[in-house]
């Protein structure tokens, strides 16, 4: 349940998305669930639907595609502009969430109901069988985040909660910003992901352009307070080439310091309004964040224990974990 102190961090501001930015989001195929929440289904879960290959997440963890509800509870609010975001920088409102918000259960009913709608054209696609399509239906795991920072959310522990009791799975993404929530987490996601934006500060400025004093001092709070928390952990590379893959001994360093199981080196993808800052050409392919890959774990007890090729990433750990592919 929720702890207390948290509320100590939210503001009188209003946690409703704006008819005009929703109006864009729906375009681009958002469904906003509640006031402040949204999903979209992700390009993996139409292609494991088809036949047609399934995300780096169900490879590395077990994670299955088809039932996997990409979602967030903080769809505009965000203290970051990360350069390789590939959301609009128009979406986002700088403040914290307000007090107004939806109740989980409200947004996962909504969430779920979103997904549906979102899927209902699969049931008669000549590609998609229809027990795998009945599945898909009955999301079984919550990637909570697709946009803004879902932690900003002042009932993300009961969220948590609300889809652990439809025994979903949950990995909860974060750009490491909020320490403070972050050692308040009870209960715990299944698997908690930490967007490392940069290894060092004067990267992380360039990278992230955040909107708060002191950012890069709370993601060193979050690395440093990853050892204590009793979950699965994976430190996160949004890598683009002479602005954040750079350094690659000092990942290293952080990634052990925080003691996380797993780092996932990718290459950024230049789609949405990422293509407005980066260009295409620009994007590193696989054989790119190998090499990187590599240079991050030499001279250390690291090793590249999973990779895919067409998602141009990797998994380094410093051994392979039986525990590892998730059992449903």
């Amino acid at each position: 349940m929720q702890k207390k102190g948290l509320n100590q961090r939210m503001t009188g501001e209003k946690s409703t998305i704006p008819l005009q930015v929703k109006e864009k989001l729906e375009k681009q195929q958002y469904r906003i669930a509640g006031k402040h929440s949204a999903v979209k289904t992700c390009a993996w879960l139409k292609h494991s639907l088809k036949g047609e290959g399934v995300c780096y997440k169900q490879n590395f963890y077990g994670i299955k595609s088809h039932q996997c509800l990409q979602c967030t509870p903080a769809t505009i609010w965000c203290n970051l502009k990360c350069i390789f975001c590939w959301r609009s920088d128009s979406w986002y409102n700088k403040t914290r969430m307000g007090n107004d918000v939806d109740e989980p259960s409200v947004i996962v009913d909504e969430m779920i109901k979103q997904q549906q709608k979102l899927l209902a054209g699969y049931n008669a696609h000549p590609k998609v069988p229809h027990e795998l399509y009945e599945e898909a239906m009955t999301p079984r795991h919550a990637a909570i985040s697709l946009s803004g920072e879902p932690t900003f959310y002042p009932k993300i522990n009961e969220l948590i909660e609300e889809f652990h009791s439809r025994k979903m799975t949950t990995f909860l993404v974060t750009n490491g910003t909020t320490p403070d929530v972050l050692a308040n987490l009870d209960p715990l996601p299944t698997q908690l992901y930490v967007t490392l934006i940069a290894p060092t500060e004067e990267l992380f400025e360039k990278t992230a352009r955040p909107s708060e004093k002191g950012a890069w001092e709370k993601v060193m709070e979050t690395i440093d307070l990853l050892p204590s928390i009793k979950t699965r952990k994976v430190l996160r590379l949004t890598l683009v080439p002479e602005y954040n893959m750079l350094k690659p001994a000092e990942y290293a360093r952080l990634f052990l310091r925080s003691e996380a199981h797993f780092l996932e080196p990718k290459g950024f993808m230049s789609v949405g309004d990422a293509r407005k800052r980066i260009p295409y050409d620009q994007m590193p392919r696989y054989p790119k964040i190998l090499q990187f890959s590599e240079e991050i774990i030499k001279n250390t007890e690291l090793k590249i224990i999973d990779e895919k090729e067409d998602s141009a990433v990797t998994l380094i750990a410093k051994k392979e974990y039986d525990w590892r592919i998730m059992k449903f």
